[in-house]
């Protein structure tokens, strides 16, 4: 254990300073928990807020969705979805640094964990009062995952990630941003996947393969036990 996380370390680029141990009653903890806590320095003129997205501003992810939480569910349940799934765990401040740093219009940016993209892109239209418009042929979804979704009826959607992030991006540098994404290891996947619109607010809606159109909401408690 002690190694996997020398490597993700040293993949992350930062350092393990401190730590402690806790003991706790026999049979009272599952195995092992690992708690960590991140300390980092905001870079100058840099300023993401879930308050930021302006109507006519581009949605970017950089890329497929739903692997991690497939992954976990399939090891932990013994669920077999055809493939070998596996979790898409990432440093991704490999990406996001020098992302920042080539485009200056990046107004949010969150990762898809908890709740996956529909419970990121719900709390950044609440929080900027726009509406977010998904197209739904847009998003990348990889075929494991969607028949693994359409064999448990969940929604791609809800199912969390750990290794992609949502950017809200101005449009007249959302081309840019995009490339720059794919040429990355971490973004390869990347798309645009829809963009803010003033109305309604506070809400995220998502226009169907068939032509249609339905409300995405906040996933209601979660689809696994907690993970991370």
């Amino acid at each position: 254990m002690l190694d996997s996380v020398a490597l993700a370390a040293r993949e992350a680029g930062v350092r393990v300073v401190t730590g402690d141990t806790k003991v706790v009653e026999r049979g009272k903890a599952d195995g092992i928990f690992i708690t960590t806590s991140g300390i980092g320095v905001v870079p100058d003129g840099v300023e993401l807020s879930s308050s930021s997205a302006r109507p006519g501003d581009a949605v970017l992810i950089n890329g497929t969705i739903g692997e991690h939480g497939l992954a976990i569910m399939s090891r932990r349940e013994g669920i077999d979805f055809g493939s070998d799934l596996a979790s898409d765990t990432a440093p991704l401040s490999n990406l996001i640094v020098p992302l920042l740093d080539r485009v200056k219009t990046v107004r949010a940016m969150r990762d898809a964990t908890r709740g996956g993209l529909a419970a990121v892109l719900n709390e950044i239209a609440t929080d900027s009062a726009a509406c977010i418009r998904l197209e739904e042929e847009a998003i990348p979804v990889s075929e494991a995952v969607r028949r693994g979704c359409e064999l448990m009826g969940y929604d791609p959607l809800h199912i969390a990630n750990e290794g992609k992030f949502v950017a809200v991006v101005a449009d007249e540098d959302a081309d840019e941003a995009l490339a720059f994404m794919r040429a990355h290891p971490l973004g390869i996947g990347a798309a645009r996947i829809g963009e803010v619109a003033a109305s309604p607010p506070g809400m995220v809606i998502l226009k169907t393969v068939f032509g249609g159109e339905r409300v995405v909401d906040i996933p209601y408690g979660d689809l696994l036990p907690r993970i991370c």
